[in-house]
C-alpha cells in the first residue's frame, strides 16, 4: 500500500499533504470530442438549436466545470486557478465539436484535473442540449494534451489516440 500515494497503510483514503511542496506556475491542456452526427452538427453550426447557443453555454460550463472539479473529485485539492479558457471548434469532417481546455494556477499541485473537467463538462453540456435532436452522441478522446510545472516536470503527448487504436 506504501505506493498509493491516497491509501493509508491501516486501510481508508485521505487527501495528500501537498503544505510541503513549493508554489511553481503550473499549466495543463486538455481536449475531447464530441460527435454529433449530421443534423445536429448542422443545427450547432447554425446556432438553430432550441436550448439556444450550444457553443457558448458549453464554453461557460466548461469553465465552471475548472472552479468546481474538487466539489466533484473526492481527492482532489482546491486550486487556486489564475486562468481557464475553453475553446470549442468544429470539425465538419467528422460532425463533431472539438473541445480544449486551458488551465494555469501557481501553487503546490497541479491543474490537469480541472482541464480535463473543463472538458468533460462541456462535452456534457454539448450532448445535453443536442440530445433532443438524436441520441447518437459519442463523447470521445478526452485526454491530457501537455501540462508543466511540478516535481513531476512538464509532459507533452507525443502520440495521437487515433494510432494507438490501430
Amino acid at each position: 500500500m506504501a505506493d498509493f500515494t491516497h491509501v493509508r497503510a491501516e486501510g481508508g483514503v485521505h487527501m495528500v499533504d501537498v503544505s510541503g511542496k513549493a508554489d511553481t506556475l503550473r499549466t495543463a491542456v486538455a481536449v475531447g470530442k464530441v460527435v454529433l452526427g449530421p443534423e445536429a452538427f448542422e443545427r450547432v453550426r447554425d446556432n438553430t438549436v432550441r436550448k439556444g447557443d450550444v457553443l457558448s453555454i458549453a464554453q461557460i460550463a466548461g469553465i465552471m466545470g475548472a472552479k468546481e472539479t474538487p466539489r466533484l473529485i473526492p481527492l482532489c485539492h482546491q486550486v487556486q486557478i489564475q486562468g481557464v479558457d475553453v475553446d470549442l471548434s468544429l470539425d465538419d469532417d467528422m460532425h463533431a465539436v472539438t473541445i480544449r481546455a486551458f488551465a494555469k494556477s501557481l501553487g503546490p499541485t497541479g491543474v490537469e484535473m480541472e482541464a480535463l473537467t473543463a472538458v468533460s463538462v462541456a462535452a456534457l453540456t454539448v450532448y445535453d442540449m443536442c440530445k433532443s435532436i438524436t441520441k447518437d452522441i459519442r463523447i470521445q478522446d478526452i485526454h491530457l494534451l501537455a501540462k508543466t510545472g511540478g516535481a513531476s516536470g512538464d509532459y507533452l503527448r507525443t502520440t495521437s489516440l487515433a494510432s494507438e487504436s490501430n
